[in-house]
């Protein structure tokens, strides 16, 4: 694990890709996992970072997670905690902005190098956190509508939940699928405490 995590962390595939976005910044893998062999017992694929986590190189340091903290009904310090959850976007570095200053979608070659590696390095977990349609379509498979996906989250419970991504883009959306928070989080939060027990 140690030498894949020191591999992913000086992957310069993409350096072309963004220094030709808006934001013309440079690769920076971003990944939350333990490299000491401690097997983590929830992981989280998300989608890739944005620039706050850029910045800050530990993932869900925006709003975005502050709400996945909440939906999970966890502190700062658990979450973190590396022996307890794994954190591994789709695409590890911030894809940048486009010229009208909206996301990139995370570069496919991301996930074709090192998913398969990483996922085989971590072994099995008893709870999987799929955040967004691209970990979805990876580890469901076929080309998943992310409001069915999660609408049918009890065909992949206990062991996967499918989630819509946590941004603040997706409060029209939480506001029209109510069920979300009233019949999927207090089971997953439930699930998240029974897990980590």
């Amino acid at each position: 694990m140690k030498a894949l995590l020191q591999d992913i962390t000086k992957c310069q595939l993409c350096a072309d890709r963004f220094a030709k976005t808006a934001t013309q910044h440079a690769p920076r893998p971003v990944l939350w996992v333990s490299a000491n062999g401690v097997k983590s017992r929830i992981l989280i694929a998300g989608q890739a970072p944005g620039a706050r986590v850029h910045e800050s190189g530990r993932p869900f340091t925006d709003p975005s997670g502050d709400r996945l903290r909440d939906w999970l009904g966890l502190d700062e310090a658990t979450f973190y905690d590396r022996s307890k959850l794994a954190i591994a976007p789709m695409a590890f570095c911030f894809p940048g902005y486009n010229a009208k200053g909206s996301d990139l979608p995370p570069p496919a070659i991301c996930a074709k190098s090192w998913r398969r590696p990483l996922m085989d390095a971590l072994g099995p977990m008893p709870l999987t956190l799929l955040i967004g349609s691209y970990a979805m379509k990876w580890h469901l498979g076929g080309a998943p509508k992310v409001t069915q996906t999660v609408m049918e989250w009890q065909s992949h419970a206990p062991s996967v939940f499918p989630l819509p991504h946590p941004s603040w883009r997706n409060t029209a959306w939480l506001k029209k699928n109510p069920w979300f928070e009233a019949d999927l989080l207090p089971v997953l939060r439930a699930r998240v405490q029974e897990v980590l027990r």
